[in-house]
Formats: C-alpha cells, structure tokens, sequence
C-alpha cells in the first residue's frame, strides 16, 4: 500500500531502497511502456470538472490513487487504415515526437480507454458527428471484447462504420515513470470535452469510485491529504485551474510543452535527492536508510 506525503502525493514505501538500489548501479530501469491517459472535462456551475477514477487498493500500479481514464497502447493499432477526423497523422505525429503508426496507436488508446474506462467514445459515423448513447448491450458487448483484447480499437471502428475524432481530443504533456520503478509508462495526457449526449459510468474493472470533480477542488483535497494522487495527476490538476471552460483547455493545448517530465534520483552530500523537472512540490531528500522528507 502506498504512503502519502506532503499533502496527498502518492509514495509507496519501496521507493528508497529501489532508489538507492538504481544510485549504486544495482538496479537496471525497465523499458517503460508507451500509455495515453485522457482528462475529460464538462462544464458545470462551479466551471469545468473533471473526470477522476480512484484506482482499487488491491491494484499493484497507484493503488488507491485517483487518476484519468487511461492505459496502454496496443501496437495492434498501429498501421490499420481507421477512418480519421481532425488534424493529419502527420500532424499528431509531429505533436507527439513519434513516427505516424506510433501516433496513430497513441492516439487509438486514448480514444479507447476513455471509452473502456468511462464509457465515452470520441468517435462518430462522420467526421463532424459524435455517437450518442452508448450504454446499450450491443455496445457493452463490443467495450468487453476491448477490455478483453479480443478486439483492437481498429477494428472495433471499422466494424461499426465509425470515424475517429482526433480533433476533439488535444495533447497536453508527457510524463515518463521514474527510472527506478518496477512498472514503467511513457505516458501521454491528453484533455477531451465531454460530447453531448454522452455520459460516464464507472466502467473500469480496476476503480472502485469515479467523481466529477473541478480541479481547483481536488487539488485542495490533494493538499489536505485527503485524496492520494500521483505527481503527474496532480501536476495537470493544477495546470487546469487556469480555465475557465473545456474549450479554453482544448485551444490552449496545442501550444503546450510536451518535453517529457522524467524524475531523476541523484546523490547529493549523503542522501538522495528525487526531483522532477519544473516541478519542485514533489521533490524528496532521502536520507540514507530513511524516510522521505
């Protein structure tokens, strides 16, 4: 189970010794793998909210965090033709700093998870069009074969005749997991409006709560310890207390830094000193043999 320090940041008490297992060169870092999580916004009277899951405590990755839909990329999405709305794959390609079938896998999960997870689907029968509800037993069936990896996201959209809207989604910044964890993501966070007539659900296996929740709000729970995040979900927090509605988001993100925020772990006079770059809340001096401080 993982600790909580300064305020509600996600900890888990292995971290020192793996760090100063990695410092010593005894430890060799994990290819991480590449992921996609999306930030789905709505508007609301208190302006916009944001879409949260808390992960299950028995997870073995953040658990009991609360995080946004998100996982994996599946290289099964990456060179199927998928009918495509929005800017190029050319264009993502240069926005994400990977080749096209990589950006078009990246962008896939995005779409994907948040449908997986949350039960809402960026996608519609024409590129200027969003489905509606998608709660009936057909869908359901088709999100289980997803879920399953039965079915890849490609031909899900293929056999339902469906255009995928890229244009609805934009990148917002990239963090990879520290070298010296065991589970490692490259991760891209992307912000998404909620369509209209669309709604969540909690249909994720691994949440046990979902909550629309302003970011300004959850941020003052992460604060006071009342809700546990990891640094990049409470690092993109922040940075959405700035705007006012979703489409203020989504026109701010293409001129985002997608630089990717990597932790690094050095020693400096005795202890080791964990860092992100840019972003000083989450720096930890580790003594030897003790806690973070």
């Amino acid at each position: 189970m993982a600790n909580a320090q300064a305020g509600g940041q996600w900890y888990p008490p292995e971290w020192p010794e793996r760090i100063r297992a990695l410092a010593s060169g005894e430890l060799t870092p994990v290819t991480p793998k590449r992921a996609a999580t999306v930030m789905l916004l709505k508007d609301t009277a208190a302006g916009p909210a944001v879409h949260m899951l808390r992960r299950r405590t028995s997870m073995a990755f953040a658990g009991g965090a609360y995080a946004y839909p998100g996982g994996g990329v599946d290289p099964r999405d990456d060179d199927r033709h998928v009918r495509w709305a929005g800017p190029s794959l050319d264009w993502w390609a240069d926005r994400l700093g990977v080749d096209r079938a990589v950006a078009q896998a990246i962008v896939c999960a995005a779409v994907r998870e948040t449908y997986e997870e949350a039960g809402v689907l960026l996608a519609g029968p024409a590129p200027d069009a969003v489905v509606g509800d998608t709660t009936g037993p057909d869908w359901e069936a088709d999100r289980a074969a997803l879920v399953a990896r039965e079915l890849s996201f490609a031909e899900f959209l293929d056999r339902r005749g469906l255009v995928l809207r890229s244009d609805l989604l934009g990148a917002w910044t990239r963090w990879i997991t520290p070298e010296f964890e065991p589970r490692r993501y490259d991760t891209w966070f992307f912000v998404a409006a909620l369509p209209e007539g669309q709604r969540t659900r909690n249909a994720s296996t691994e949440a046990d709560r979902t909550v629309w929740i302003t970011p300004r709000e959850a941020a003052a729970a992460y604060d006071r310890g009342e809700l546990l995040m990891m640094p990049p979900t409470i690092a993109t927090l922040r940075q959405l207390t700035a705007y006012g509605t979703p489409a203020e988001a989504l026109d701010a993100a293409p001129a985002r830094d997608l630089t990717p925020v990597l932790a690094s772990a050095r020693l400096v006079d005795g202890e080791i000193v964990l860092s992100w770059p840019g972003h000083d809340e989450f720096t930890k001096h580790i003594p030897t043999g003790g806690a973070p401080a």
